[in-house]
């Protein structure tokens, strides 16, 4: 399959530069500058991306050029452009006019890297150093106000740079950028469609796997459904599915979520734990403690529901690309942004092979995946749900009394997204079409129980009981996220609806905080 192969620099934006060409149906695959696959054979194109570091501090990352410059179409970006250039004879400088944010580009020259695009268009800058002198043998293609040198490109070669940031979504024409790099330029045929995906991912499954037996966690999530749902093609009944209930989920999600398997033909068996669960959980309010506590007992539960599956050699997850890069990181360049309960730890207890379907997948391509594969919409389209569930949205001890009053706040405020119309705005599901509801738009939501009370009046009663949060982000994979702009109508009639149903609950706010630097849960 041709792909193109972008070298990560510890850029926060390195993932948009992979959703990007997936947009366009080139398959593409992220790995950190100093681990480049051994065989390059199927690769059509280089990319290498921005950093958080100067390539004029020591130590700077560095790659081994000879393994692909000249030899396939490279393109640098940002901190790559500037790599290419200091490493080829060209200078970088701190410059004392620094570019951040939005900047005209002036195409100053023919170029099949900015073939179509406007001969002033707007780009999205964000760096300190600029690089002064080119390399020999280079030319200027584009230049801004502020930077001469903002589009360089070698003569004789498919060697392309930009200081901008042509993957993220205020560098206007951007996607034309990367088409014209990966479509004309590397000759990728863009034909990686959900279809394509399916059909190949169902045949390798079938050489991996061979005859045995796999085990699953379903969640309810679509993930775990759609890795089931790939599986159940490849092996059939092969798959048990084991669905735990942690005691943590929202109101009746157990029974619904059995209930909605019911009739896909997935093998799945249901199991208990709530009170185990509870009881580990007890007296512990840090969040890193809760996870772990959770993920200890989740161990123990699902080992020891497998254990009755004889003849199992396999684990499946359904890891999401975003977990392999979030939870990898870049030693001493990028930070692991958080631990991911589908990477890694399950297997070693349990002496299974792991096999993650979707491993390579963005949400939204798992969600266009799950469509293809005809996975009704009330599972394609659910909002993520965190692995420890209402555990981290109960800020503090997690107790039953607490868990009821949570799953009653949150129960109103997801029902009343599903009832509540809208018009214009484009489902965050799949963006190519309208949102039927204020759900169908929002990325993730729910409510975040807080361990604060505050005085109120109910009648002619003073009341001091507990505030609770609303939380509704939109994003397309959950990297960067932005809070939704409610109606002030919904508003208004969810904490009426809260505080009038909900016993225990006098106070209601909503949370106006963007990822970065917030995240999108509390804990």
């Amino acid at each position: 399959m041709d792909k193109i192969l972008i070298l990560d620099f510890g850029s926060q934006v390195t993932q948009l530069i992979g959703r990007r060409l997936r947009e366009l149906n080139v398959y593409c695959e992220i790995y950190p500058y100093n681990k480049v696959p051994s065989s390059l054979e199927d690769v059509r194109g280089v990319i290498l991306s921005g950093s958080p570091c100067s390539v004029r501090d020591a130590g700077a990352p560095m790659v081994d050029f000879s393994l692909f410059k000249g030899k396939l179409p490279l393109l640098g970006i940002c901190y790559g452009a500037q790599l290419l250039a200091c490493t080829f004879g060209g200078k970088v400088e701190a410059s004392d006019s620094r570019e951040y944010g939005r900047a005209m580009l002036n195409v100053t020259a023919d170029s099949p890297l900015l073939k179509g695009v406007s001969r002033r268009t707007q780009v999205w800058m964000s760096h300190g150093d600029t690089i002064s002198a080119l390399p020999e043998g280079t030319r200027v293609i584009a230049s801004t106000d502020d930077v001469v040198n903002a589009a360089y490109q070698w003569t004789g070669e498919s060697t392309y740079a930009v200081q901008f940031h042509p993957e993220v979504f205020h560098t206007t024409e951007g996607s034309r950028i990367l088409s014209n790099f990966a479509i004309d330029i590397c000759g990728c045929k863009g034909d990686w469609t959900p279809d394509s995906f399916i059909h190949t991912t169902v045949d390798a499954l079938k050489g991996q796997i061979g005859d045995d037996k796999v085990i699953l966690g379903l969640s309810g999530g679509v993930d775990s459904t759609v890795s089931a749902v790939l599986l159940h093609k490849a092996i059939g009944d092969r798959l048990n599915c084991i669905f735990v209930n942690n005691g943590l989920l929202r109101k009746d999600e157990y029974s619904q979520v059995l209930s909605s398997y019911s009739d896909m033909g997935l093998n799945v068996t249901g199991v208990d734990a709530s009170a185990e669960f509870l009881s580990a959980l007890s007296g512990v309010s840090e969040p890193e403690a809760k996870r772990k506590a959770i993920g200890r007992v989740f161990v123990e539960t699902f080992e020891k529901a497998a254990r009755r599956v004889e003849g199992a050699r396999w684990l499946a997850q359904g890891t999401i690309y975003p977990d392999v890069i979030e939870s990898a990181g870049i030693p001493g360049i990028a930070s692991k942004i958080k631990s991911h309960h589908n990477v890694g730890g399950l297997p070693e207890q349990m002496n299974l092979k792991v096999v993650e379907p979707l491993r390579m997948l963005f949400k939204d391509e798992v969600r266009r995946v799950g469509r293809a594969l005809g996975i009704k919409e009330e599972l394609v389209g659910r909002h993520p749900f965190p692995g420890p569930s209402l555990a981290i949205r109960v800020i503090g001890e997690v107790t039953e009394e607490k868990l009821s009053v949570l799953r009653e706040a949150d129960d109103i405020f997801i029902r009343g997204l599903r009832s509540w119309p809208c018009t214009g705005i484009p489902s965050a599901a799949d963006p190519r079409v309208e949102a039927a509801n204020l759900y169908e738009a929002i990325w993730q939501a729910g409510v975040i129980l807080l361990p604060v009370q505050s005085v109120g009046v109910m009648g002619d009663e003073r009341t001091y009981e507990s505030a609770v949060a609303l939380r509704a982000v939109v994003s397309t994979d959950a990297m960067t996220a932005d809070w939704f702009a409610f109606p002030h109508e919904f508003l208004r009639h969810i904490s009426n609806e809260i505080i009038r149903k909900v016993r225990g609950v006098n106070r209601v706010v909503y949370d106006i905080s963007s990822k970065p630097p917030a995240t999108i849960e509390w804990e």
